[in-house]
């Protein structure tokens, strides 16, 4: 076997978009691959068939989604003519679906939408439901002439030079400006060309279901004009009569999932009301007024999967209807699990606690998921009395490297609480031998890390670094108390962090308690900045995508204005002081610290200046420091950011720890 090389990740299989056909004969998935030479993702949809055999379906290389037409044929959206490619070019606005047998042959173009569609479904034969993005700039686009169309294109090029914000959020992280840009719902009808818009220009739709009957619409809106609240509103639509209504069984709620359940309304919903916005949502169902209310669920875990890793690409689901049941994923202490619960409540545990569940899909209760289970990358599972694996995508990875295995240690809190962490070994470990030691942090702060595969501490443990990590106050899979830290950023969790670095070193006397340093991005990037202004222990550190300032983070990033006054409970004009005291920014000062900052420049949700008020800080008070900013990257560069700037941000890491703890 061989040591992990720092683009190994190049070559893993990314696995997302699980679709069972109707009948529950076929599996459909998104595999995602990387070009290095071309420095992009290469997409392909892929069928597992009712003899469990793989095959690829499409080949282009650029499908990012599908659903099923019938039980023997998929539906893609795709741009496969020159004329379509020329079109797009000039910047039309139209979406093209391909039909495609899953027995073989050529995709055959099926029809065409004027409109840039996100998602769809059908509806019947002839009628579909989708949602795309409304732009004020391309209103009535659909309706034009094509003499039309060139006129209105050369307008918008005439306005490409400047942008004009009326409302906040103005910008979106991975989307870029978005400045009453709406996802709204419409009805297609492919052989009459009709458009029904149902949503207004003001509303975004955030999910959407069809019942049984394929009649009624159940739907999320988030309306707002001027600035958009963190509420949320539950709508349902009769197609028959060409009418909708809202229906708010919980007034002031944020919705975030609904559907239909037998002859009820079943919805997701958190009225933030104990834990603010990261407080654990609830189950509930309705009748289609809206006035009968009923929660369903006890549990006090989140309903998604949180345990986090840099090798997972594209959409995944975490909630289903199919049949009398609801089906989600669950994130419990350092696992995530499919459950499934009935109208009354009644709930039950369908997988292991082997690691994490990332996508699935269920049809006449039976289970298929992508997962990462123990030291495995992803790969298809079936789940039925046991938990059968279906594909070889990456098991390469385990048979021909060498990885280290994850080893628990539990923290005793003075809450009464168990505090998750792990500890990898350096590959090849010695144990007459000192070694150097990474503290890694993860991001949210409610997300979670856990015992599966992650390449860039794998590679650091093969480069011979112990790398320690864990799941402080903040984190998910522990219930809300445990992850509310409402206008404690940088107490109660820097505590857990610093107890849990003590513990480590306790436990392995073999890592040097004068060479280890600290890491993370996002809320590990805050706590990076944190930690430096706060002590002098590290000798080395890695700020990424962070906050340094809750004060400049409210008034810029896509999200600052509801986040920072949630999390830190205040706003810059109701207790400014107390903002500035949880900003790292303020303790710069103290710090001595070396430090690199990882930024991106259209990360729009720990914007670039955070970073470089830092670094700006650290130089003018004479600390060595380093920024590397990245082009047309944003917050997701580690894990979806073009390869050759993924295999860089880690080079740059790995050398700024090589050159001040080896």
């Amino acid at each position: 076997m061989e040591n992990l090389k720092i683009d190994d990740f190049t070559n893993y299989k990314f696995l997302s978009n699980l679709n069972l056909s109707p009948d529950g004969k076929n599996c459909g998935l998104i595999v995602h691959e990387i070009d290095v030479e071309e420095n992009s993702y290469i997409s392909n949809i892929y069928n597992l068939n009712e003899n469990n055999k793989i095959v690829k379906l499409v080949t282009l290389g650029e499908e990012k989604s599908f659903i099923w037409k019938t039980n023997k044929s998929i539906l893609f959206p795709s741009i496969r003519n020159e004329k379509d490619k020329e079109r797009k070019k000039k910047g039309e606005v139209f979406t093209s679906y391909y039909e495609m047998p899953i027995e073989g042959g050529e995709p055959k173009k099926a029809f065409e939408i004027p409109l840039n569609v996100n998602d769809i479904k059908k509806i019947d034969d002839e009628n579909y439901l989708i949602i795309a993005i409304f732009n004020p700039d391309y209103r009535g686009f659909e309706n034009l002439s094509d003499k039309e169309k060139e006129i209105a294109l050369n307008q918008m090029k005439e306005k490409s030079d400047y942008e004009i914000f009326d409302e906040i959020p103005f910008w979106s992280n991975g989307e870029g400006y978005t400045n009453k840009k709406r996802s709204m719902l419409y009805i297609y009808n492919i052989n009459s060309k009709e458009i029904r818009k149902i949503t207004d220009e003001f509303s975004n739709v955030i999910h959407y279901a069809l019942n049984s009957d394929k009649n009624h619409i159940v739907f999320i809106t988030s309306s707002f004009i001027d600035k958009m609240s963190a509420y949320t509103n539950l709508n349902i639509y009769s197609i028959d009569q060409n009418k909708y209504e809202k229906i708010m069984p919980l007034e002031k709620c944020n919705y975030s999932y609904c559907d239909f359940l037998n002859d009820n309304v079943v919805f997701i919903g958190s009225d933030m009301r104990l834990h603010g916005l990261n407080q654990n949502p609830n189950i509930y169902i309705t009748d289609h007024t809206g006035n009968f209310v009923k929660k369903i669920s006890n549990s006090d875990y989140s309903i998604a999967n949180s345990i986090g890793s840099d090798c997972t690409y594209g959409d995944t689901r975490n909630i289903k209807v199919d049949g009398n049941f609801l089906y989600y994923i669950s994130t419990e202490k350092s696992n995530s699990f499919i459950y499934q619960i009935d109208i009354n409540g009644n709930t039950k545990r369908l997988t292991p606690p082997h690691g994490s569940v990332n996508d699935f899909d269920i049809i006449d209760e039976k289970v298929y998921f992508i997962g990462m289970r123990g030291m495995k990358l992803q790969e298809l599972y079936e789940q039925n009395s046991r938990e059968v694996q279906l594909t070889n995508f990456n098991t390469w990875v385990n048979e021909e490297k060498k990885l280290s295995a994850p080893e628990k240690l539990f923290l005793q809190l003075n809450n009464g609480n168990l505090l998750e962490g792990w500890v990898l070994k350096p590959v090849g470990y010695e144990e007459e031998k000192t070694y150097a030691g990474i503290l890694d942090i993860h991001g949210g702060p409610k997300s979670a890390y856990g015992e599966i595969f992650f390449h860039e501490m794998q590679y650091w443990a093969n480069k011979g670094y112990f790398v320690f990590y864990c799941n402080p106050r903040g984190s998910d899979g522990y219930g809300d108390k445990y992850a509310d830290i409402r206008g404690k950023y940088g107490t109660v969790d820097y505590e857990d962090l610093m107890n849990f670095t003590d513990l480590v070193l306790k436990n392995y006397p073999a890592i040097d308690k004068d060479r280890i340093g600290v890491t993370g991005g996002s809320y590990g990037g805050f706590m990076t900045n944190w930690i430096i202004g706060h002590t002098s222990r590290f000798k080395a550190a890695v700020s990424q995508r962070s906050i340094s300032n809750w004060i400049s983070f409210f008034g810029t990033s896509d999200i600052g204005y509801y986040f920072a006054s949630d999390q830190i409970s205040s706003t810059p004009w109701d207790n400014h002081e107390k903002m500035w005291s949880h900003s790292p920014l303020k303790y710069a000062d103290n710090i001595i610290t070396p430090t690199l900052f990882i930024n991106s420049e259209e990360d729009y949700r720990c914007w670039i200046p955070e970073g470089l008020q830092m670094f700006t800080a650290l130089k003018y008070h004479g600390v060595d420091s380093r920024l590397v900013a990245f082009k047309e990257e944003n917050h997701e560069l580690s894990r979806s950011g073009k390869p050759k700037n993924r295999i860089k941000r880690l080079e740059e890491i790995t050398a700024w720890f090589d050159k001040y703890l080896k």
